[in-house]
């Protein structure tokens, strides 16, 4: 998959452990946990949304797309 979740970084930014951050979003911590490492397919923007206001960023400091390398 061509995007890179940058879910931990901003996490250590905001020295937020991920229990706290996934009570505050309301989604389990194994969802979240499955987005950190990013082992999911899709985010839905409610949660995307959540999280950013939770980590006080912008959805591209979280998402980055990773074009594929030319070889």
């Amino acid at each position: 998959m061509n995007i890179r979740i940058n879910l931990d970084i901003e996490m250590a930014k905001n020295k937020m452990p991920l229990k706290e951050l996934s009570h505050r979003v309301g989604i389990s911590m194994t969802n979240l946990s499955l987005l950190k490492t990013g082992k999911v397919k899709a985010i839905r923007f409610t949660t995307l949304a959540a999280i950013c206001k939770e980590l006080n960023c912008q959805p591209g400091d979280i998402l980055e797309y990773v074009a594929d390398s030319q070889t």
